[in-house]
């Protein structure tokens, strides 16, 4: 007979099939509860796999914060409560393991076709984004979000499919859901850790997404009628075809996606080369096909100001500088062709940036040294004093929490020189400078001056701190003093202008217990939104 015809006899369960010269074959009662545990194990670990790879997928457009997560986390549980409900009915109407596999063998399929359905879906958002329209970006987030209903769903049903199917005891049952739900989470561990260990930074999301369909239908086989099987071919297909790249930007030469983040570098018509990351709604590094250029007219200019708040501040004076967020090496440049072969440490979490860094952006200074870590971490370890440390740590449009923090810039202190100065980049919105003044709250506690910039024609805000008491007179003073033609002559041009004095308003502090920074961060994002549209 062709198909997965079964039948109870006793306690024996028989599935007829052909063999693959025509042949009659069965599977009896020990094999099919290994196929049936294989496959609970399978589901287990591409449920979590799908969660995972969700989360790159959306974020190389809508960012990876914990307002992002919390959406994910929770449209997938409510797929699963589905699954599971609509799973235990299923079973008890229809207690066969071709209804099982047929099932896990569609949502094989549902997982393969993610990768092919997902660009249009995923680009539209680009134009919301573009377009600041709230219905195009909301509907496209929640569009690619459902586009893991059916499989997710569908995995939910198969623990108490299975359940059902391997119950011949009511006094038994207990010992055995307790054994396939583990066997189900021991999957859904490797599920969690295999795409972003492994499979991701080899061979992409969207591959991985094919693999694991391939593998969910591959595990589906046993159970399917026989001219259904030929289907395993489509993501065997779709996974040596070439897929382009993840999303499409003008000018690209380059992409990559490491296990941090979704890497992108475009080069415009004169040679400029940038460096994107994730959603692409902001540029993290610069580079100019003329080395002697320095000045970028961005945020990163005034980094290079620092040191100028002490008084009498000559440039030979400067040592060592430190740099949280090297990203490709923009600031390591500037501050090696202003101030000479200073030393410089620069700390970059991503060790695929720093490779970028080093083939796009010419960062190969002698004077710099390269540390791939957590810039916390990196700070707890070191025993390096600075004469500026500046702090420019985006997963973008967040800062990490624990670069933000009391305590953080407690130990930032502890690492600077006698006349150290540290630098922030953060973001403001028009008239929204909740962000902007949290950080000044939060430094003022640590250190006895705090300044702030805004950088014209952008969102971006400059925070530095002194570890003496210093004034904006001595600030320009001192950086006055340049002429006009000199490169610290046309920063003073850019930065004296919009420096400011901060000034705590006593409220909140940044703390390691509570730091609010991306739900402060999503409500100037959602008021800028709002009054844009």
């Amino acid at each position: 007979m062709l198909g997965a015809r079964h039948f109870h006899r006793r306690h024996q369960t028989v599935i007829f099939g052909l063999h693959p010269h025509g042949e009659p074959f069965s599977l009896e009662g020990n094999v099919v509860r290994y196929f049936l545990v294989l496959l609970v194990f399978i589901g287990g670990m591409v449920s979590l796999a799908l969660e995972m790879c969700a989360q790159r997928l959306l974020g190389a457009y809508f960012g990876s914060s914990l307002l992002i997560w919390a959406i994910l986390i929770g449209l997938i549980l409510i797929y699963l409560t589905v699954g599971y409900f609509i799973g235990g009915r299923l079973a008890d109407r229809y207690p066969s393991e071709r209804v099982l596999c047929t099932l896990t063998g569609i949502a094989g399929l549902a997982t393969s076709l993610i990768p092919l359905v997902s660009p249009g879906i995923l680009n539209w958002s680009v134009v919301g984004m573009s377009q600041i329209s709230v219905s195009i970006f909301v509907a496209s987030l929640v569009g690619s979000i459902l586009l893991f209903a059916i499989p997710v769903t569908l995995l939910g049903l198969v623990s108490p499919f299975a359940i059902r199917l391997l119950s011949r005891s009511v006094g038994r049952s207990g010992r055995l859901s307790g054994s396939l739900y583990a066997i189900s989470t021991v999957g859904s561990i490797l599920g969690a850790f295999l795409p972003v260990l492994v499979l991701i930074p080899a061979i992409g999301v969207r591959r991985s997404l094919l693999l694991f369909g391939m593998v969910l239908f591959a595990a589906s086989l046993w159970g399917l009628r026989p001219h259904w099987r030929f289907a395993a071919a489509i993501p065997a297909i779709l996974l040596v075809l070439p897929l382009g790249p993840l999303k499409v930007i003008p000018n690209m030469i380059y992409e990559k996606e490491s296990l941090y983040n979704y890497i992108q570098v475009t080069q415009l018509p004169n040679g400029t080369r940038q460096l994107i990351l994730n959603e692409g709604e902001a540029i993290h590094s610069v580079f100019y096909p003329d080395q002697n250029k320095v000045l970028t007219g961005w945020y990163w200019d005034y980094f290079l100001a620092a040191p100028y708040f002490n008084q009498g501040f000559q440039k030979q004076q400067l040592k060592r500088v430190g740099i949280i967020g090297l990203a490709g090496g923009t600031i390591a440049h500037q501050f090696t062709q202003v101030y000479g072969p200073v030393q410089i440490d620069g700390v970059e979490i991503d060790p695929a940036i720093v490779d970028v860094g080093r083939k796009f952006f010419g960062m190969n200074e002698p004077n710099l040294n390269v540390y791939t870590q957590d810039g916390r971490a990196f700070l707890t370890t070191t025993h390096e004093k600075y004469d500026v440390v500046a702090i420019d740590a985006f997963q973008q449009p967040y800062i990490p929490f624990q670069l933000t923090t009391r305590e953080f810039f407690s130990e930032i202190r502890d690492h600077l020189s006698a006349t150290g100065v540290v630098t922030l980049n953060t973001a403001h919105t028009a008239g929204d400078y909740r962000l902007v003044q949290a950080f000044v709250n939060t430094m003022s506690q640590v250190f006895p001056d705090v300044y702030t910039f805004d950088v014209p024609g952008t969102f971006n805000t400059e925070i530095m701190a002194t570890m003496q008491h210093t004034s904006l007179e001595t600030f320009r003073a001192n950086m006055e003093q340049f002429a006009s033609a000199n490169v610290m002559g046309q920063l003073a041009g850019e930065v004296v202008p919009v420096a400011k004095q901060g000034h705590p308003d006593g409220g909140i502090v940044f703390t390691d217990d509570r730091a609010p920074i991306e739900q402060i961060t999503d409500q100037l994002l959602l008021h800028y939104i709002s009054t844009s549209s």
